[in-house]
């Protein structure tokens, strides 16, 4: 082992209370809206509940789980999801391979179209033109297909494969008789299980996550994505609306109004994220794994 000075002590002492700190800042909002969803909105509202919770109850979640549009809008948003992504690594990683080959007539203007694409772009309006006069209005694809593939995500997973794939590999695979299309399923693709994770995890993330280009093109609530199901929930607050038609004494009614809206909005945060949170652990070991070690030999 070697000895370490005063300063590295010093050094990797200061290094650990920075991450301690960090640490703290970045899981305490968490920790804060899972303690939140599960206590009494008043010791949430009146500060009493910091950190853990109190006065647990789980009638938010049985609110939110009780509607039987929450179970619709995760089964859609996982069809989004899994489909989603395997539409965009199908178009994005061979999009970028084949920018990556320098032996690929054409690839600087295809490349500085792709980058204009992100500086740019037709609006609002003509996006969903385009969508109309292409049938796809009120149907899955209306989101899938125009976020088929991203200009950043193909940038980065071209620099990846420069990066990683060596010429020398490549050359190798020729001479022996490998073409471009095997070259890719078969060399190419299992050398980059990193940039498949990544690129997985920002495309399912971003159509977990959508809800605008549902609420533009969507109106049948059989295909409402589990976002636009909690935003009614949390913006027309529909559950609230409901009791209120009850009758009653009006103070006594907004009073537990607000009482059930915050107890519905820290429960839906949990139920928006809850997947993603499960699934990450997963996807994140392929960021640091050493895929491309002894690839090359020699």
């Amino acid at each position: 082992m070697i000895r370490q000075t005063w300063g590295d002590r010093v050094f990797q002492a200061m290094n650990s209370g920075f991450l301690a700190i960090l640490a703290m800042l970045v899981l305490y909002p968490l920790v804060y809206i899972v303690s939140a969803s599960i206590s009494d909105p008043s010791y949430v509202n009146s500060g009493q509940m910091w950190l853990w919770p109190r006065g647990l109850t789980f009638e938010g979640y049985e609110r939110v789980f009780r509607n039987p549009d929450i179970w619709q809008g995760y089964m859609n948003s996982a069809i989004y999801t899994i489909a989603g992504v395997l539409i965009n690594l199908a178009v994005t990683l061979p999009c970028a391979y084949a920018l990556a080959r320098r032996d690929l007539p054409g690839r600087t203007p295809v490349t500085l179209v792709i980058i204009f694409t992100m500086f740019f772009s037709g609006g609002l309006i003509p996006n969903y033109l385009l969508v109309k006069d292409l049938g796809m209005v009120n149907t899955y694809w209306a989101l899938l297909l125009p976020a088929a593939a991203s200009a950043i995500n193909i940038i980065v997973s071209r620099t990846f494969f420069q990066s990683n794939i060596s010429r020398e590999m490549e050359e190798a695979a020729s001479m022996d008789g490998c073409s471009d299309f095997r070259m890719f399923f078969v060399i190419v693709l299992p050398l980059s299980k990193a940039i498949i994770a990544v690129m997985a995890l920002f495309y399912g993330v971003g159509h977990w996550n959508q809800y605008f280009s549902a609420l533009i093109y969507l109106s049948d609530r059989n295909m409402f994505p589990l976002q636009l199901f909690l935003r009614e929930i949390l913006v027309q607050q529909e559950i609230a609306a409901q009791m209120l038609m009850n009758g009653g004494d009006v103070e006594l009614m907004m009073a537990e109004q607000t009482r059930i809206s915050e107890l519905i909005k820290y429960a839906v945060m949990i139920v928006a994220a809850l997947p993603l949170i499960i699934v990450y652990p997963f996807v994140q070991r392929h960021f640091v794994q050493g895929v491309m070690i002894g690839s090359i030999k020699g």
